[in-house]
């Protein structure tokens, strides 16, 4: 059992992030460890991707904002970080997956040259040793004749193919964390158990902690040691897989479990979580899920639930255990 008194190596306190007159994320808090994996889980829209982006203060500030929390990578507050400051820990102490690569790697250059440059960014090596360098990561993540694809443009890649070097420049000079946003989503499912399976090698045998960002509850059932369940901008639920799988207690996790395959009999129809996930800025009051609950009660319409709990942290009126 993991000393709960070690420092984290990646702490969120509090944050909250808005644009505009909306909140997007609200109140959001977690930890993770060295060498462990961490689900943030949720319906698209839920504000995953800010929370993440928030890490790498990628976010477009303004429009976007933190209006409070903070964000603390070891001793470094990273929301008080000038730019070149943060532009020396981007790729170097944390890196991040993007869900599309075509959208991240440069058309217009080969693969060599992109992963070389990254390396080059925060390793006083030569020209010569950043090459060698591209060429021991693209073999590490299973691209064939890995010398020759240095030449190769991301167009004559698949799409297996471009995650993997998405995965190579992200681990070239060996992060401490490393933030994976819905990195097979469109992959089809042989290619995705590769990259899952691959991201997983590579956490074992480095010690890098992982945010594994994701709507897939059986990815995070296979992957992660906690999960965090997303809301409507707020973390409802957290605790270790083993628990949150076995006893869910907010509502909506309950609702995302019983819509997994595996949970229910062969050649039944899937059940479905009616409505939507309300977009920033048209939330309801009370708890947002609750529009959408089966098990509402009156004060759910009312008054937003702390989240609260020892090991198991949740945030509902009518938990389910």
């Amino acid at each position: 059992m993991r000393d709960t008194a070690e420092t984290p190596l990646l702490s969120i306190d509090r944050l909250t992030v808005a644009a505009g007159g909306s909140t997007i994320v609200e109140d959001v808090s977690f930890v993770i460890h060295e060498g462990e994996t961490l689900g943030l889980v949720g319906e698209s829209g839920c504000g995953k991707s800010v929370t993440a982006l928030s890490v790498m203060r990628l976010l477009p500030e303004p429009p976007m904002r933190f209006t409070s929390g903070s964000i603390r990578l070891k001793d470094k507050d990273l929301l008080s970080l000038r730019e070149e400051e943060l532009r020396a820990i981007r790729g170097d102490q944390v890196s991040m997956i993007f869900q599309e690569p075509m959208t991240s790697l440069n058309p217009v250059f080969t693969i060599g040259n992109q992963i070389s440059e990254a390396v080059l960014l925060h390793r006083d090596v030569s020209r010569e040793q950043a090459e060698a360098r591209a060429v021991e990561l693209l073999d590490r993540v299973g691209i064939p004749a890995a010398r020759s694809a240095l030449t190769r443009y991301p167009h004559e890649l698949s799409g297996g193919q471009r995650q993997r070097v998405m995965i190579a420049m992200a681990l070239a000079c060996d992060p401490e964390l490393l933030i994976a946003d819905e990195p097979t989503t469109a992959l089809d499912v042989t290619v995705q158990a590769q990259i899952l399976e691959l991201l997983d090698d590579l956490r074992r045998n480095t010690g890098m902690a992982v945010l594994l960002i994701t709507h897939d509850l059986g990815v995070v059932s296979q992957y992660c040691d906690r999960v965090a369940v997303m809301y409507g901008g707020r973390i409802v639920e957290q605790a270790s897989a083993e628990t949150l799988f076995a006893a869910p207690q907010h509502r909506y996790t309950e609702a995302l479990l019983a819509t997994i395959p595996a949970s229910n009999p062969p050649g039944t129809r899937l059940p479905a979580i009616s409505g939507t996930v309300p977009p920033p800025g048209k939330r309801p009051p009370g708890c947002s899920f609750h529009p959408r609950c089966q098990a509402k009660i009156d004060i759910c319409a009312r008054e937003l639930p702390e989240l609260s709990g020892e090991e198991h942290l949740t945030r509902c009126w009518n938990p389910a255990t």
